[in-house]
């Protein structure tokens, strides 16, 4: 709990009387844990691993909304408002998940406040990325979306590069960026023609952050 932004917040008893509030659930590399028009009762914090959020287009092809990775939620709509959902939710890799049932969430709020405000803070947070990602599809710019992306990874060093790791297959980043896996795979290859970065598999070398956040979307 202490690793969860919607529950740092609080003391360590509170952490550990709302840890026992919660239903540990397994999930499965590309498991669906909910699909578009379920009755979700449940706010699910992912613990480990990686969930996609995607719809289907107009022409059945998956769109990627967005991932979430360890201490972010799903399933705040019906709790808010009583929607059910018009995505889907799938395991990347397996993983785990912390499930608080609606009724034991709502009580939580009302004893600790801060909860709730965390929660405003990251749809907050995920509609200004919505808007800044909108302002980049209208403006057609694949390269600054990527370089966005790339930029927004974790980032280790490797013989004192910067490096950071492609979480997933190229076809969901290019379903993420708005893109095809073609041209995904034509810019990869521009930048490192250019020597902005070196491949190498998933892994990638930033040998060019001056380039790269020259060519990333302003904010």
């Amino acid at each position: 709990m202490a690793r969860v932004p919607l529950f740092q917040g609080l003391t360590t008893q509170q952490q550990h009387n709302v840890a026992s509030l919660a239903i540990p659930t397994r999930v499965g590399a590309d498991e669906q844990i909910y699909s578009a028009g379920s009755a979700v009762s449940q706010l699910m914090v992912v613990h480990t691993g990686r969930v996609k959020i995607s719809r289907l287009t107009a022409d059945g092809h998956e769109q990627i909304v967005r991932v979430l990775e360890s201490g972010d939620f799903i399933g705040e709509g019906a709790f808010i408002d009583g929607s059910r959902p018009d995505h889907f939710a799938v395991a990347v890799e397996a993983g785990s998940l912390c499930v608080f049932r609606h009724a034991d969430l709502g009580r939580l709020i009302d004893d600790h406040p801060s909860i709730g405000m965390a929660m405003l803070r990251t749809l907050s947070r995920r509609l200004d990325e919505t808007e800044t990602r909108l302002a980049a599809v209208i403006s057609g710019d694949v390269a600054s979306r990527l370089a966005d992306y790339l930029m927004s990874l974790p980032v280790r060093r490797i013989d004192g590069v910067p490096t950071v790791e492609l979480p997933m297959a190229k076809k969901d980043i290019a379903s993420l960026l708005d893109t095809t896996p073609e041209s995904l795979s034509r810019q990869l290859r521009r930048l490192s023609d250019s020597r902005v970065i070196r491949l190498h598999g998933r892994r990638i070398a930033l040998t060019d952050i001056g380039t790269l956040t020259s060519l990333s979307t302003p904010v």
